[in-house]
């Protein structure tokens, strides 16, 4: 072998061997990266139910439409195959979620009377706007009645704010009321004198009293019905229910 051949075979010799370390380097990096996606996925996935399942669980009164005092909204008949209860606040995003993915299903069966369905909205998060959509929200149902309420309720999630903020005004609040079709100058007098406040704080102390630390916390039959992730939650609330 000539000595320039000698030099072209050491040359492809060390070009193959920079490929197959490159090739190797790269299928390390992706393993790498796909393993980082993979425990960002269940992080993310099981988020939900970690915190549906660190409370310890409701009590049995959770499931009582009318647990307790506070402000609450049905739909359906009583008589209905099912009863749904929803523990919910206006800020938590999985709550945003969960009404994105059985909204129109649960209304439907409610219709129908195949099912009856309770939401019962409180402060879980301890946020201004969870306690001043909550103050809107009870002193809507208390001045204008359920059908009223639930179309504000429908509004809040529809216009819910991102959990970091910007948060809407209170008086952005009361306008989505006004919208729903309430009287403003009744929904403020209750804003004003504190009515709407003391409504609040009684839906909260409501979902203390029954033990309710998560939202949404989703009780079906008087039973609390958990899945490790949202779209799994609701699933499985539309799929016993006939949806």
């Amino acid at each position: 072998m000539s000595k320039k051949s000698a030099a072209e075979a050491r040359s492809e010799r060390a070009a193959a061997a920079l490929a197959e370390q490159r090739r190797k380097e790269r299928r390390r990096t992706f393993l790498s990266i796909a393993g980082v996606v993979v425990a960002m996925a269940l992080i993310i996935g099981g988020g939900f139910w970690i915190a549906n399942r660190n409370s310890g669980g409701p009590s049995a009164s959770a499931g009582d439409a009318g647990a307790g005092k506070g402000t609450s909204v049905t739909v359906g008949p009583a008589n209905a195959a099912h009863s749904v209860v929803i523990w919910e606040d206006f800020l938590c995003p999985y709550c945003g979620e969960l009404e994105k993915k059985t909204h129109e299903e649960l209304s439907t069966l409610a219709g129908q009377g195949k099912v009856q369905v309770t939401y019962r909205p409180f402060n879980l998060l301890q946020t201004d706007y969870s306690q001043q959509s909550l103050e809107v929200f009870a002193a809507t149902q208390r001045s204008a009645g359920d059908d009223v309420a639930k179309k504000l309720h429908d509004l809040l999630y529809a216009n819910q704010p991102s959990e970091s903020g910007p948060f809407p005004s209170q008086d952005d609040i009361v306008a989505l009321a006004v919208q729903a079709g309430a009287d403003k100058t009744k929904v403020q007098q209750s804003l004003d004198n504190g009515d709407a406040k003391k409504w609040a704080d009684e839906s909260t102390q409501a979902a203390n009293d029954a033990n309710v630390q998560s939202t949404p916390t989703v009780l079906l039959d008087g039973k609390e019905l958990s899945g490790r992730t949202v779209d799994d939650l609701a699933a499985k609330l539309l799929q016993a229910i006939g949806a």
